[in-house]
């Protein structure tokens, strides 16, 4: 079975919509996302629309929490909280619901799928270097874990050493942002696994960042929500 493993949409429904396309184009069986579906974005509504339309099972991000928590919101930046304010403003109650539904961790077929790290998963550590993974890898027991927030793919074997998905060592898995790279690449980003090969792609497709953009300043949301999604940054 091959997975796609989506994370950080943060609002952006042109690169979600293209993102679910060239899913769809390669025949991929299941989309997981790892959560930070809201915030930053022009359209959060549109954005889990899409996914719960599809059936597509979720964790919890820190964005998403902070729709419904004070506590999480209060540790945002400004524009993140600017940002994350004027998304509450427009969910509608059934929406927040979903969000507090759900789950922050969730494991099957020898992986593990979060947003942040494994360790504490709802205190959404940054995972950033190798220190960090030796700290998280006793935190899980499957072969691979897979995880975002960063929003820059990466992949930290257990010998810290290695940088790619094999058979016979565990490893910790950024997929990367679809909505929001912050990499220097533009491009949305996700993951595929295939479980059978036991073999992984980091996927980059091109969408229509400028409309996205578009949307965020019509919304009256800072400008550089907009201008760093055309950068990357």
């Amino acid at each position: 079975m091959k997975l796609a493993i989506i994370s950080d949409i943060h609002g952006n429904l042109e690169a979600l919509v293209s993102t679910l396309d060239e899913v769809r184009r390669r025949g991929i069986d299941e989309v997981i996302c790892l959560g930070d579906i809201i915030g930053y974005g022009a359209d959060p509504s549109g954005c889990l629309s899409v996914l719960r339309e599809h059936h597509v099972p979720c964790v919890m991000g820190n964005h998403d929490a902070a729709a419904f928590d004070a506590e999480v919101l209060s540790t945002f930046g400004s524009l993140a909280r600017i940002a994350m304010e004027w998304t509450i403003s427009r969910l509608q109650t059934e929406e927040v619901d979903y969000l507090r539904s759900l789950p922050y961790r969730i494991e099957r077929d020898g992986l593990t799928f979060v947003h942040a790290s494994p360790l504490n998963p709802t205190e959404f550590n940054y995972l950033i270097d190798i220190d960090d993974a030796a700290n998280n890898f006793p935190a899980f027991d499957t072969h691979l874990c897979f995880i975002g927030h960063t929003h820059q793919p990466a992949i930290f074997c257990e010998d810290l050493i290695g940088r790619t998905v094999v058979r016979d060592m565990r490893a910790i898995v950024n997929v990367g942002s679809v909505g929001q790279p912050r990499d220097g690449n533009a491009n949305a980003a996700f993951g595929v696994f295939d479980t059978e090969e036991g073999m992984y792609e980091l996927v980059r497709i091109a969408y229509p960042v400028e409309t996205a953009a578009r949307k965020i300043y019509a919304a009256g949301l800072p400008r550089q929500l907009g201008e760093r999604l055309v950068f990357g940054i």
